[in-house]
């Protein structure tokens, strides 16, 4: 991993609007502000009470080092601004982002102020809070997991060890410059004010943040105050991240490793003994799956069922990116499902050919206030295991028959049930579903009700970013795990026009669940460079690490 990772954030316009006055308007409501610790970057070190509050935000208000699947955890309808800071380049400066604080709040609104790490630490999450006292907003501290801390420990590195450290000291790699503004990095009068000679030995352990650019600096005048030119001295990049890289040496030759790593920012920098442990401590690469360590793999899945695929991405090392094109919505009128469902002791068997249909079923039934007893006399058919795991999660309900592929064709083929022409079938389906199933079953001689449950439309949110991301070969691969999500990807991103949609793809692989969901892509002219052998969410993830298995450098 020779690159470090690439995050495209969308920068909205943050120019603040004018204030309601009108007649039954906000301007008496007072919100709240939430300072809240996204932890270091690992999505799954995010605490409990941040996920709470993010959960109910209406607006949320980001850094540069908040991972971007944490957005996903606020209401939909949230208001998302990109506020970030990377070396001397602000998108806001700091009076502005505490303006925005004040404003949103003022307008009773539920403010999360999401920052990397700790808000206390080095996180001017105390200075935003003293403008939140002033201007009479309430606000709360949800505290983080600093990367001063998590970072050395994916890199096997404690910060304390009875045999080689009792105290560690976090000190940020530089001062703010004389105008005010942590930046410009020029040492001025106020980086003068650092008492090197006090640093230098200030605990056994010393975590320097945000020092890269400072680091022949910081090494240099560590030496000079006393510290041993042979002291250990690791950088830990993107700490805790699934691309975090770890570089060591000693203070006379780290200066020179980092430049030949071309290590670039965030990093950690730990100095003292204690570094000497990674040898024997290292976890993080080990427990990472290696095909896919690193690889950003976009998901398209419905948002409801992202989680599934993203989680499994994530537990072999990917970075999942979640964009979802397919949106799945009742049917405006469910009286003839309700029907069916009241008389489901006169059907023979259910069909169903996708997991989608499975949370209608279940919003409908408890509407009807009816369980797994209607079921009694019923049995079930479903396409795959998927369907089938979901049948179970949501209804409790095992499924009587599925195909040894998930594929229209293997479900005919295998069909258990010979004496079935004559007898109903329920089919609850997608109004955008094949008719092949439904076509066989009549020709059969099989009394259908194939209902339409749901559709699936088109969810386009955030669509220049994404564009953004595969113009500049931000992505590794591209997942479809259905035909629609093909269809609705092209629209998305160029309405359907396939010419620009391979132009936009380019060498982006591209890996789907099954051969129907294939054809579609080939269909825009685009390769679909993996196609899963079990056309399950864990078979699309195996077919990408066979994938980048093959294609390692």
């Amino acid at each position: 991993m020779s690159n470090p990772p690439k995050y495209t954030y969308t920068v909205r316009d943050t120019t603040l609007p004018a204030a309601d006055d009108s007649e039954g308007g906000n301007k008496t409501r007072v919100g709240v502000v939430y300072l809240v610790g996204a932890g270091p970057g690992d999505r799954k070190l995010i605490t409990y009470r941040a996920l709470e509050v993010l959960g109910q935000a209406n607006v949320v208000i980001y850094d540069r080092l908040v991972h971007p699947s944490l957005l996903d955890l606020a209401p939909p309808d949230a208001e998302r601004i990109y506020v970030g800071k990377s070396s001397a380049q602000h998108v806001l400066k700091q009076y502005e982002i505490n303006a925005l604080l004040v404003y949103w709040a003022g307008q009773g609104k539920s403010v999360v102020r999401l920052k990397g790490g700790d808000p206390f630490v080095f996180g001017r999450g105390g200075e935003e809070a003293e403008v939140c006292r002033e201007a009479g907003i309430p606000f709360e501290i949800v505290p983080g997991i600093t990367s001063a801390i998590a970072a050395p420990a994916y890199a096997g590195i404690p910060v304390t060890h009875r045999d080689a450290a009792s105290s560690f000291a976090v000190i940020t790699g530089h001062e703010r410059d004389d105008a005010g503004e942590a930046g410009t990095r020029a040492p001025g009068a106020a980086e003068g004010r650092r008492n090197w000679q006090h640093i230098a030995h200030a605990a056994d352990t010393l975590i320097f943040l945000m020092g890269v650019e400072a680091l022949p600096e910081i090494t240099a005048r560590l030496q000079e105050h006393g510290r041993s030119p042979e002291t250990p001295v690791a950088l830990v990049q993107w700490g805790t991240w699934v691309q975090q890289r770890v570089v060591v040496g000693t203070l006379s030759t780290i200066v020179e490793e980092v430049r030949a790593a071309n290590l670039t920012p965030p990093a950690v920098c730990v100095v003292g003994e204690v570094v000497k442990l990674r040898e024997s401590l290292h976890w993080f690469e080990e427990q990472t799956s290696q095909p896919l360590l690193g690889k950003r793999i976009l998901v398209t899945r419905a948002r409801e069922q992202a989680s599934t695929l993203s989680g499994l991405l994530w537990h072999a090392g990917a970075d999942p990116v979640e964009f979802p094109v397919v949106k799945i919505v009742p049917t405006e009128t469910l009286e003839v499902l309700d029907a069916a469902l009241s008389q489901l002791k006169h059907y023979a068997w259910m069909l169903l050919t996708s997991a989608n249909a499975v949370p209608v079923l279940a919003e409908r039934l408890e509407a009807l206030k009816l369980d797994a007893r209607a079921f009694a006399n019923t049995k079930i058919a479903v396409i795959g295991a998927s369907t089938a795991d979901a049948l179970w999660e949501q209804l409790r309900l095992r499924a009587d028959f599925i195909p040894s592929e998930a594929v229209s064709e293997a479900l005919i083929r295998e069909w258990p049930d010979p004496d079935l022409p004559g007898k109903r079938v329920l089919f609850p389906h997608a109004a955008e579903g094949r008719e092949l199933i439904h076509t066989w079953l009549v020709e059969w001689g099989v009394e259908v009700d194939a209902i339409i449950a749901y559709r699936t439309v088109l969810e386009s949110s955030d669509t220049e970013s994404m564009r953004e991301q595969l113009r500049k070969g931000e992505l590794d691969a591209i997942t479809f795990a259905a035909s629609s999500a093909v269809k609705n990807f092209a629209n998305a991103l160029t309405q359907g026009d396939a010419g620009q949609l391979q132009a936009l793809v380019g060498d982006t692989k591209i890996a789907v669940i099954g051969p129907i969901t294939a054809d579609t892509v080939r269909a825009y002219g685009l390769t679909p460079h993996a196609v899963a052998a079990e056309h399950t969410i864990p078979g699309l993830v195996a077919a990408l690490e066979t994938l980048f298995g093959i294609f390692a450098p």
